[in-house]
C-alpha cells in the first residue's frame, strides 16, 4: 500500500489556501492575504521578534518572507526596528493597522475550520492534530 499523507496534507494545503482567499474576498478583506495572515498570526501571538523566529513559527523559507515583508510593510502592516540589544537583529512589529485586522483574521479562520473538521467530533479533532504535530516533529527534525 503507497502512503498519501505528505500527498494529502500539500493538496489540504493548496485547496485550504483557495478557499480562505476567496473567503477573504467574500468579507472584503483585502489587507492581507492568506499567506501574510500566517506572518500576522504569529506577531499577534507575540510582536516584536526576530526575522529567523518568524521564519522558523511560519515555516516560511527567509528568502519567501523578507520578500512578503517588504510588501507588508509598504502596506502598513508590520515596522522593522533593530534590537536595542543587539544592533545586528532586526525585530518584527505591527503596525496598529495590523492590530484592528485581529477580529477579521479570526472569523476567517474560524470560518475555514468549520469547513476543516465539519462532521468531526472534538476527540476527533484532537487526536488527529495531535497526529499532525508529530508528522511536523518528524519533518522539522529532518530540516
Amino acid at each position: 500500500m503507497e502512503w498519501q499523507g505528505g500527498f494529502l496534507i500539500t493538496r489540504i494545503k493548496q485547496v485550504g489556501g483557495r478557499v480562505f482567499e476567496r473567503i477573504l474576498a467574500q468579507k472584503k478583506i483585502n489587507a492581507f492575504n492568506g499567506p501574510q495572515g500566517q506572518i500576522l498570526y504569529v506577531l499577534w501571538q507575540q510582536d516584536g521578534i526576530p526575522i529567523n523566529m518568524l521564519s522558523r513559527e511560519t515555516g516560511l523559507a527567509m528568502t519567501t518572507l523578507t520578500g512578503m515583508l517588504d510588501r507588508m510593510e509598504a502596506s502598513g502592516l508590520i515596522q522593522r526596528d533593530r534590537s536595542d540589544k543587539d544592533r545586528r537583529i532586526i525585530l518584527i512589529f505591527l503596525t496598529e493597522k495590523a492590530r484592528a485586522l485581529e477580529k477579521d483574521y479570526e472569523e476567517v479562520t474560524k470560518q475555514i475550520s468549520d469547513i476543516y473538521y465539519k462532521g468531526f467530533t472534538r476527540e476527533e479533532i484532537r487526536q488527529f492534530e495531535l497526529y499532525l504535530r508529530r508528522v511536523l516533529t518528524n519533518v522539522e527534525g529532518r530540516e
